[in-house]
C-alpha cells in the first residue's frame, strides 16, 4: 500500500485529512497531514515532512499531495522527492500539486495501486472532480 502525505498551508492539510476521516468514518491508514504555518523555517518544515513520510512508508512509495505549486509546502515536498535515496526513505516519492478533495478521495480509494498508477489516478480524479454546476450565464 502506498503511503500518502498531505502537505499544505495551515490549516489545509489537517482539514483535508479531517474530511477524509469524516467521509470514510475512520482515519485512513497510512495517511498523514503536515500543515506549514507562515514564517516557519523551511528546514523545520522539511524535517516535519520527512518524519511524516517515514511514518507512512512501507516500501511501496510515498505520494505527497500539496496545495500550490511554487509555495513552501510544494518546495519542501519537491526537495524530498529530489533527494531520492539520500533522504533515507529508500522508496520512491512522487509529488502532486493542486490538491483538491476529489484527488484525495481517489488516492485513498486506490492506495493498493503502485505509485505511478496511483499518481495517474490522483491526477485524473482531481481534474474530473472540477465541474461546473448549473447553466451558462446569458450574455447581456
Amino acid at each position: 500500500m502506498t503511503g500518502i502525505v498531505i502537505v499544505a498551508h495551515t490549516p489545509v492539510a489537517s482539514a483535508m485529512l479531517g474530511f477524509a476521516e469524516h467521509a470514510f468514518g475512520v482515519l485512513p491508514e497510512r495517511v498523514r497531514a503536515v500543515d506549514i504555518p507562515p514564517y516557519e523555517d523551511t528546514k523545520v518544515s522539511f524535517d516535519r515532512l520527512l518524519k511524516a513520510a517515514y511514518g507512512v512508508n512501507r516500501g511501496n512509495g510515498v505520494l505527497i499531495l500539496t496545495d500550490v505549486m511554487g509555495a513552501t509546502p510544494a518546495n519542501v515536498a519537491s526537495k524530498l522527492e529530489a533527494l531520492g535515496p539520500l533522504s533515507g526513505l529508500n522508496t520512491p516519492v512522487v509529488v502532486l500539486a493542486g490538491l483538491n478533495l476529489p484527488m484525495l478521495m481517489r488516492c485513498i480509494n486506490h492506495r493498493e495501486e503502485n505509485l505511478e498508477e496511483l499518481a495517474e489516478k490522483a491526477l485524473a480524479g482531481g481534474q474530473h472532480g472540477i465541474l461546473r454546476l448549473g447553466t451558462k450565464v446569458a450574455e447581456q
